[in-house]
């Protein structure tokens, strides 16, 4: 549904992102996450086809962005970090006005705009004049505009920028239902925004693709191993010896006592599974165990990690 080949946009010396490759498959949600400044928006631009890249090429919905806009427009709905809204109008008029411009139908422009009101939680604000909203309420007609003719494809540049953490989970709630009907591209710098939306995340640094896969996927390649939390009741000043006995276990740290249990954190390397060892070793030793459970990589520690192994083989090389 979308490919992007070898993507470049300079601005004089300036180079915003350099050699970006990816697809988005039909239905799919992905998240493009980075700082910012990275080149995300300078990406999406591209795509929704409001500036040309310097170099490479764009596919979306079956159209070239650069030799076919206007065709690639009427497919696509894009809601970029700070929507242009007539701030005059009502909800309403702007939202009829989006609809008549993208070329929807006379006689279904009543029945679009009562579909996207409800969806986007603007049912009650109709008659407001969009000045009068507050911040979330105005992403949520920019929203709204990106819908408005049901495109096959949606570009999100930071949706849920300026919402509370309520609206923030309707958004959230109502990208996850476009999946399906919609291919979504959805920007963004909050790391607990891909992980709970996206099926697939790219990471982006300094105008160039880090990685690209699926949030599970990461972690189970980065971490290289398992953190292992336990909580033990007994004494346990043999025990990061006896676990150390297992050939997969590197670590073991312990933690401050709370309520009698002692927090014990056990890190293995491999991708073996060396829970039911480190049981059996607990138990024989004569300690109870209370709770054995898997701590998994956060976006967050994925991010820096792979920008932190960049920034380090740039300077390596320079």
């Amino acid at each position: 549904m979308i490919q992007a080949e070898h993507l470049t946009k300079r601005y004089g010396f300036t180079t915003a992102i350099q050699d970006v490759s990816f697809e988005v498959r039909k239905g799919e949600i992905l998240g493009f996450l980075g700082p910012n400044g990275a080149g995300k928006t300078t990406t999406m631009r591209i795509l929704a086809g409001f500036f040309p890249a310097t170099e490479g090429r764009a596919i979306v919905a079956g159209f070239d962005v650069f030799e076919k806009p206007l065709e690639v427009k009427k497919r696509v709905g894009y809601m970029p970090e700070h929507p242009p809204l007539y701030e005059e109008m009502s909800v309403d008029a702007y939202l009829r006005f989006v609809a008549t411009i993208k070329g929807v139908d006379r006689d279904k422009i009543d029945s679009r705009l009562g579909d996207v009101k409800a969806r986007c939680g603007l049912a009650e604000e109709g008659s407001r004049l969009i000045k009068h909203l507050s911040k979330g309420y105005k992403q949520r007609v920019g929203l709204a505009q990106a819908l408005i003719h049901e495109p096959e494809v949606l570009i999100l540049d930071e949706p849920t920028i300026g919402l509370d953490p309520k609206q923030i989970i309707e958004v959230r709630e109502l990208i996850r239902g476009l999946a399906g009907d919609h291919t979504v591209i959805l920007s963004t710098h909050i790391l607990p925004e891909v992980s709970m939306t996206c099926e697939r995340v790219i990471i982006i640094n300094n105008g160039k693709i880090v990685v690209m896969d699926t949030p599970e996927n990461l972690t189970s390649q980065l971490s290289g191993g398992e953190r292992i939390e336990l909580d033990i009741v007994g004494p346990v000043e043999n025990l990061p010896a006896l676990l150390r006995e297992i050939p997969q276990v590197k670590n073991v740290s312990l933690g401050e006592p709370q309520n009698a249990r002692q927090p014990v954190l056990v890190e293995t390397e491999g991708s073996a599974d060396v829970r039911h060892l480190i049981a059996r070793k607990v138990i024989e030793s004569g300690l109870d165990l209370y709770r054995l459970s898997t701590q998994t990589m956060t976006l967050e520690e994925i991010f820096v990690k792979l920008t932190t192994e960049e920034e380090t083989q740039e300077e390596e090389t320079e």
